[in-house]
């Protein structure tokens, strides 16, 4: 298994920040197991994008515990509905996680918001799925064009990273854990950042954005293939298509 001694944080961030690492990082470290590879993949120096594989409810944090040890605070773009929960809402503000609101007249403000920490030097973090895979063997399904609308119009690397093993903690769907007992091993596994720089010029065409979006998740799922040791499916499940009647 991996050993990584925690690297500080090389971003201010806010003292609840702190406070929640100080809560949950030794809870994780004794009741799961590392298998981490790829960090040094991780760009120093810049703002950069996290693009990550979404097949438990629980594997932004285990994403989270693999970045905060390479020192990296990575701030997420979340639902905004998960904002309006009492005391969540107010926890993932004062943590500075950024809304993304959909479908709305205000859908821009997390890129803009997303562009800015970027600017500032930030680790930004998203799950391109936008909710569980649909993938009935939790293979990366296909994701929404905002991580290649974000890759594009800020031109900041996205390093793809696939995990595996969060299901051991909390399964897909489930609302009980697992058997913690079993310290399931958590493989998170990082990549070199995608090449999109020859879809730079073209960063307000929504063709772009989805071609960005599409090489992201084949580097994630690429990944993933590497961890689990299987071949993925030709072709991402679309959760949009409808399954094709039987003839007869």
């Amino acid at each position: 298994m991996t050993r990584v001694r925690r690297q500080p944080l090389r971003q201010a961030v806010p003292w609840s920040y702190h406070a929640v690492i100080a809560a949950l990082r030794p809870v994780l470290m004794g009741v799961t197991r590392r298998d981490w590879s790829g960090a040094e993949h991780l760009p120093r120096g810049e703002g950069f994008i996290v693009a990550g594989n979404h097949y438990s409810e629980v594997d932004p944090i285990m994403l989270a515990h693999f970045l905060v040890d390479h020192g990296h605070a990575p701030f997420f773009l979340a639902k905004s509905s998960l904002f309006e929960v009492p005391l969540l809402g107010a926890a993932l503000r004062h943590l500075e996680q950024v809304p993304v609101y959909r479908s709305s007249s205000r859908a821009g403000d997390a890129l803009e918001a997303a562009r800015a920490a970027l600017a500032d030097g930030r680790c930004i973090a998203i799950m391109p799925e936008g909710t569980l895979t649909r993938d009935p063997d939790l293979w990366p399904m296909k994701a929404k064009s905002g991580v290649g609308r974000l890759a594009l119009t800020s031109r900041a690397p996205v390093v793809p990273i696939a995990q595996w093993g969060a299901q051991g903690v909390l399964g897909h769907y489930a609302r009980r854990p697992g058997n913690l007992l079993k310290r399931p091993v958590q493989h998170v596994r990082a990549g070199a950042p995608v090449e999109l720089s020859d879809l730079y010029d073209r960063a307000q065409e929504p063709r772009a954005h989805a071609e960005a979006t599409r090489r992201v998740m084949a580097a994630i799922t690429q990944q993933l293939a590497q961890i689990r040791g299987e071949q993925p499916p030709a072709e991402p499940f679309d959760p949009a298509r409808r399954p094709t009647e039987p003839e007869g």
